[in-house]
């Protein structure tokens, strides 16, 4: 086998494996419902909800069993005729606002929304301020030629040998 077929044979495995590695979900065969639009609607909800074990894992994509159960939960509120609004009041009021993935902007979740935007405007700030005092230290440095100096380098530059002048 020559080292191309080879190179080729490795990138198709690696390609294989990253695309069943990418389409693997925590959502077991029993846990689906026999209706696909519910179980559409079931695994978007469940998207949205954060796995309380693993916390930045949503409970789709979770192995824990309390993501499980959660699941099982979503599932048999959708198949009771819950909206999708409804399922998810249901586990909020049960586990409170923490299970959303993407908290809705509130008046208890505004430090939550506004603290990345003060620590941004913070930092920029800082970094004007900074870029300040360094061109006012820059500007403090060089200090202007008097009339001597200026007319002695114009002799210098004239002179075109870079040697300084006696006196």
């Amino acid at each position: 086998m020559t080292i191309a077929r080879r190179l080729v044979s490795m990138v198709a495995v690696v390609c294989t494996l990253l695309a069943s590695a990418v389409a693997a979900r925590a959502v077991e065969p029993g846990e689906m419902l026999a209706d696909p639009r519910l179980e559409e609607r079931a695994r978007a909800l469940s998207a949205e909800l954060r796995c309380l074990v693993c916390q930045n894992q949503s409970i789709d994509d979770s192995n824990a069993p309390l993501a499980r159960d959660l699941r099982l939960l979503v599932r048999e509120r959708l198949a009771a005729g819950d909206s999708d609004a409804g399922v998810r009041s249901f586990i909020v009021a049960r586990y409170g606002e923490f299970v959303l993935l993407r908290p809705p902007f509130s008046s208890r979740t505004v430090l939550l929304w506004v603290t990345p935007l003060v620590i941004l405007a913070v930092v920029a700030w800082l970094v004007v301020a900074a870029m300040r005092r360094r061109a006012v230290v820059t500007d403090m440095g060089a200090e202007r030629l008097t009339r001597e100096e200026e007319e002695k380098l114009q002799r210098i530059l004239a002179a075109g040998d870079g040697a300084s002048e006696n006196g």
